[in-house]
């Protein structure tokens, strides 16, 4: 199985200061991780254009895209929320994590790849159609999903989100949009604290009570994401890969390990096998201390690669 890893220098350049979670250190660690487990040896790497306007305003407002390009700062920081700043760095970062979705989109579809991870930042599953938060500027999977579905004209496309947090942004996005079928798990009680009543037919959230574990999280996916996945036949499914549920992660606490997010990975992947050729389109969200988020990944890609 040939798989694609995108990123780009670029994203790690965008920093939001010294303490901040969302630190450009993620990325190191993610890349040092799959290279001392000899999993790059299984991926084709591929650097992550810039996203075009054009892509851009498939899944935000045009005016909000220009009020991001006008608040890019020539120096200093810019606060876009008490959480999410820009530096001089971070709209090239942006561009770039946006552009890894499309890139993505584009070599699956095309055959160059099975499946696709994006390491990238900023993250993006809580970018709203015109508002950025949560440490997201653009809605990266939500741009490489429109694009599958207006460039290439795809019918059904899954959205899988298991960040802690709910993807508050990929609804607002895809509400009542019958050709996506979005799952998301995460924790009650957590920013964006929002996602337990679905906003759409559409959507298939399931929040957990806090110190779920293991098995909370995989009677979920069996009950509620499998059933909806396999009537929805999707001809594609893309990942919103957030590793904060993790137990050492403290965003959060639901208290999954690497195991649960190689099970999903592999119930996500039977599901892409029977439905859409094995093509799996996976983006880096969530997860902040850096062993647990590396390793966490490794599990990921180990079953996206087909080397488990």
């Amino acid at each position: 199985m040939i798989s694609a890893y995108i990123t780009h220098a670029d994203c790690a350049r965008h920093n939001m200061g010294e303490h901040h979670p969302e630190c450009p250190e993620r990325l190191g660690a993610i890349n040092d991780h799959l290279l001392v487990k000899g999993l790059l040896d299984y991926m084709v790497p591929y650097d992550a254009p810039l996203a075009t306007e054009a892509q851009l305003c498939r899944a935000h407002a045009s005016l909000y895209i220009k009020e991001i390009f006008n608040a890019a700062p020539t120096e200093g920081v810019h606060m876009v929320d008490p959480d999410t700043s820009m530096n001089p760095h971070t709209l090239n970062a942006a561009l770039r994590a946006a552009g890894a979705a499309v890139e993505a989109t584009d070599l699956v579809l095309a055959g160059g790849a099975a499946t696709a991870f994006c390491s990238v930042r900023p993250p993006g599953h809580h970018a709203e159609r015109s508002a950025a938060m949560g440490f997201c500027f653009f809605n990266n999977i939500a741009v490489g999903i429109r694009h599958a579905l207006d460039v290439h004209g795809l019918q059904r496309v899954a959205l899988i989100d298991f960040d802690v947090h709910h993807g508050n942004g990929s609804e607002d996005i895809f509400r009542g949009d019958e050709r996506v079928l979005m799952c998301s798990i995460f924790e009650k009680g957590l920013y964006p604290f929002n996602g337990e009543q679905a906003t759409g037919p559409n959507m298939v959230n399931v929040g957990l009570p806090t110190r779920s574990g293991s098995d909370a999280f995989r009677d979920a996916v069996s009950q509620h994401w499998l059933p909806a996945l396999h009537a929805f036949a999707p001809q594609l499914i893309y990942i919103s890969a957030g590793f904060d549920a993790h137990r050492e992660d403290d965003m959060g606490n639901l208290g999954l390990v690497e195991a649960d997010y190689e099970w999903v990975t592999r119930q996500l992947m039977n599901v892409a096998n029977q439905h859409c050729q094995g093509r799996v389109i996976s983006c880096l969200e969530g997860g902040y201390v850096l062993s647990a988020l590396a390793r966490s990944v490794a599990a990921h890609v180990k079953v996206l690669i087909g080397a488990d």
